[in-house]
């Protein structure tokens, strides 16, 4: 008798990441997001800050008998991390600070396997979007669009309009890098193909 698929837990609330695994054929057993404080320290560059969270996210995970893939994405201009952004000011301040140039969205994922093993990947994409006139700005603010994501814009939903180049991956913006994340998973023993024909043929 063939042994059960271990069990696979997403630790994020992102509605964009379970559609994401959705898309390539993996739905996780469980949506459990683990809490933890994801203030910056001071001097922490965008990329080690998103690998950091990833890794801090999957730790913090109570379930010691399943995958836990965690997942955390940062925007960053230079040195300088942008929010994510809560509230119309910081939308608009992010905005008007990326309007027009290039920034470098960093998502980390990582995860722990049932026997304890902690791994993480960090994916970096190049994106400029074009210069935005108030009107356009105004227009995506009242949309809604911005609330919670990093640096105030999401590129799948109309902020997509705005992209002029990207450069690295296009999941990874989303939230979760698929090539990156099905990998590792494969490379940790999880089962992706098994977990991916038990969706096709329920």
């Amino acid at each position: 008798m063939a042994e059960p698929r271990p069990r696979l837990i997403l630790a994020s609330a992102s509605p964009r990441r379970l559609d994401l695994l959705a898309s390539v054929g993996i739905t996780p057993d469980a949506v459990e997001p683990t809490d933890i404080d994801e203030s910056e320290i001071p001097g922490e560059l965008p990329g080690p800050l998103a690998q950091r969270l990833a890794l801090e996210k999957a730790s913090a995970h109570s379930d010691g008998d399943a995958f836990i893939l965690a997942a955390d994405t940062v925007v960053g201009v230079g040195r300088r991390v942008l929010p994510k952004a809560e509230t119309e000011t910081q939308a608009r301040a992010c905005l008007a600070l990326l309007s027009g140039r290039n920034h470098r969205v960093y998502t980390a994922i990582a995860l722990r396997t049932p026997d304890g093993e902690l791994t993480a990947r960090l994916v970096e994409t190049k994106v400029k979007l074009k210069r935005l006139s108030e009107r356009e700005l105004e227009s995506y603010i009242a949309s809604g669009e911005w609330r919670g994501k990093a640096g105030g814009y999401g590129i799948q939903g109309r902020a997509g309009a705005f992209v002029i180049s990207l450069i690295g991956s296009y999941t990874g913006v989303v939230g979760l890098p698929m090539y990156e994340t099905v990998n590792l998973l494969a490379g940790r023993g999880y089962p992706v193909t098994e977990a991916q024909n038990e969706v096709q043929n329920p």
